[in-house]
């Protein structure tokens, strides 16, 4: 069974998102997902 996921809203600079665009394309994932990807591994690393 697939993980429950919501929706949420947050701000963020714009030079940050582009980065973060730039990074999701190269790693050929939506920018939803990419950024999903580096909050998983940043709690992870911090556990």
């Amino acid at each position: 069974m697939k993980p429950l996921k919501e929706k949420i809203s947050i701000t963020i600079d714009s030079d940050l998102l582009k980065e973060l665009k730039e990074e999701a394309e190269k790693d050929e994932r939506s920018l939803s997902q990419y950024i999903n990807l580096i909050l998983i591994k940043h709690i992870n690393e911090n556990k």
